[in-house]
């Protein structure tokens, strides 16, 4: 149940977040720009992001890796639900960290270092 969950609220922040850019949200392009100076800022400290960073890149290791849970070779369909799975997991955590960053990137404009 707790997954199904988590999968739900996956879709639903990929659906609200490919809608973000049409009601005035950041573009697709500024959040891929986004991308290395979020990896950047988390690498050294300034952004709290490391945990979701980490979460993202294990879930493209795995995308990327020919070593799946549920191989392809034998169950076809659930071997490419999982990476489908996986994928469109990824593209709404992606998205949602960007445009987080975004913001946190605007808020610390606006402070002031006395």
């Amino acid at each position: 149940m707790a997954k199904t969950l988590k999968r739900t609220a996956a879709f639903t922040a990929l659906a609200k977040q490919l809608t973000a850019g049409v009601r005035g949200g950041p573009s697709v392009s500024k959040r891929l720009a986004a991308l290395p100076r979020m990896l950047k800022a988390t690498a050294k400290g300034e952004y709290d992001g490391g945990v979701r960073v980490a979460m993202m890149a294990a879930a493209a290791a795995y995308i990327a890796s020919p070593i799946d849970l549920v191989p392809e070779a034998f169950l076809l369909v659930l071997g490419l639900a999982d990476d489908a799975v996986m994928i469109t997991w990824l593209a709404g955590a992606v998205l949602a960290e960007t445009e987080r960053f975004l913001e946190w990137e605007k808020q610390r404009d606006r402070v002031v270092v006395i």
